[in-house]
């Protein structure tokens, strides 16, 4: 699987080269609509102690060289709050946890909209699907949040256009959860249901 897996990379890399140049003129963008990518998070999955086996997919397309629109897979298991903010002293503290974990599958749109030069801000709607597993890996129930990310961040442009990566700052705000099983509600609650952390994601043009 990993050698299947590393013949497809090479495959975009050496696509992404012999593609033509620059997205910023009207000739480019009608040669580099596309993008595929994903998130810098994916270095959490050498995390031994929460492995969040996390996989993004990012697939976008430019409606003009300013406006993007794009499509993310997302998955993930976490076992915190998620208002806990990855930069917090109680992140991965003992007895702030959940008494068990969940596993996400979060089909996502985004739009970005590109102020100045390399400066943009975003919008990705995530449709959380759960399922929440108590600590003896046993399913006590389903649920279903809505994510919404806030991003403002700049894209820097690498081998003549070809990768790209965007750092950002990102607001996360759900205003819809249900489904929560009371023992991870107990747990939530002195938690707000928005959280700031930073946006890693890169990508490839074609």
């Amino acid at each position: 699987m990993q050698k299947k897996i590393l013949w497809i990379g090479l495959a975009l890399i050496l696509a992404s080269f012999i593609q033509l140049n620059a997205q910023n003129t009207k000739k480019d963008s009608t040669y580099k609509r596309w993008f595929i990518g994903s998130s810098l998070f994916l270095a959490g999955n050498l995390d031994k102690t929460n492995n969040p086996e996390y996989i993004q997919l990012n697939i976008g397309y430019r409606i003009t060289p300013k406006d993007v629109v794009s499509f993310e897979f997302k998955r993930s298991v976490y076992a915190w709050p998620l208002g806990i903010s990855l930069a917090s002293s109680s992140f991965d503290k003992p007895g702030e946890g959940y008494p068990g974990h969940a596993r996400i599958l979060a089909p996502t749109i985004g739009y970005q909209r590109f102020l100045w030069k390399g400066v943009f801000t975003s919008l990705h709607a995530l449709n959380a699907f759960e399922k929440y597993m108590d600590e003896n890996n046993k399913k006590i129930g389903n649920g279903y949040t809505l994510y919404l990310n806030f991003h403002l961040g700049y894209q820097f442009k690498f081998f003549n256009n070809r990768l790209f990566f965007e750092p950002a700052i990102a607001c996360s705000y759900w205003p819809v959860r249900t489904g929560v099983p009371e023992s991870f509600k107990l747990v939530e609650k002195k938690w707000e249901n928005s959280v700031f952390q930073p946006g890693l994601n890169f990508g490839f043009n074609f």
